[in-house]
């Protein structure tokens, strides 16, 4: 495999792609941005994935160095870009992102770090991709709210139009045994997720996946965000969760991966704009 190592020079962007988003109605499916080459949408997906780990950092996501998100790969479905380890999530570029196999083989190394692959990243990960072929992209991170909800092995309840989204589309991960450093952990972890959007990995973090870079980011800021106000409401007082014909019909509005490109989007457009080195 010959994939075209483009190394940044000094002062020059490489062109930022944009999203162009169709016209959406709330409950409407709506068509995922496709690129018209491969070579685009592989850009086009690496791109939001430098900028998925910069959002990460401006949101506290980065504690140690703990979480990973990656993305499929358009051209070769059973390889998938992640950071290499070791680079603080607010100095993720483009060219320093690495392809990887399924099997572990770092493919293409990052043009300027070192090609250290989180082994915790591809324990997991990989299976994820194997099990879930419709998944382009899986967020997971060490977030305070959502370790904190994590250790409470719970599912959410539909508190809040926004926590809807995740109604009966998230699952339980109970058999957490150290750092997920064996692929048949991964297995498991794929399993506990199944069909799902999202799965909380009880006394770790949270996880999401998305068919879009765009979609599984944005899960994960939502997903952290439900964790907080649950925690929150739940040490006020009594909680009022939401019917569940009313949560089930506010999930099919909110819930859909074309609502999770158009929410991510304006954090796409401060983050491209305020920090263009990320396209380097």
């Amino acid at each position: 495999m010959n994939l075209p190592v483009q190394r940044p020079l000094e002062g020059v962007h490489p062109t930022k792609i944009e999203t162009v988003l169709p016209e959406r109605s709330f409950g409407a499916p709506g068509a995922v941005p496709q690129q018209p080459t491969l070579e685009a949408e592989r850009l086009y997906r690496k791109q939001r994935l430098a900028a998925g780990y910069r959002l990460f950092a401006r949101n506290g996501f980065d504690m140690g160095g703990a979480g990973h998100i990656t993305a499929r790969d358009p051209e070769f479905p059973d390889h998938f870009w992640v950071n290499p380890a070791g680079v603080h999530f607010s100095r993720i570029t483009v060219s320093d992102l690495m392809l990887v196999s399924h099997e572990g083989e770092i493919v293409q190394p990052p043009a300027r770090a070192k090609p250290r692959l989180n082994r915790a990243a591809f324990a997991i990960h990989s299976e994820l991709h194997k099990a879930r072929p419709d998944v382009i992209a899986a967020a997971h991170s060490h977030s305070l709210y959502g370790k904190a909800w994590s250790a409470l092995g719970r599912l959410l309840d539909p508190l809040t139009q926004d926590a809807a989204a995740f109604y009966d589309d998230h699952s339980l991960f109970t058999e957490f045994s150290g750092v997920v450093l064996d692929t048949s952990e991964g297995e498991k972890i794929a399993e506990a997720l199944g069909p799902r959007k999202a799965v909380i990995l009880q006394n770790h973090g949270i996880l999401t996946v998305g068919q879009t870079v765009e979609a599984a980011v944005w899960r994960y800021l939502a997903l952290e965000n439900a964790c907080q106000v649950q925690l929150l409401a739940e040490a006020a007082g009594q909680t009022r969760p939401m019917p569940p014909e009313v949560a089930r019909h506010t999930a099919s509005q909110i819930g859909s991966e074309i609502g999770g490109v158009y929410a991510f989007q304006p954090y796409w457009d401060i983050v491209s704009e305020e920090e263009p080195d990320l396209f380097d």
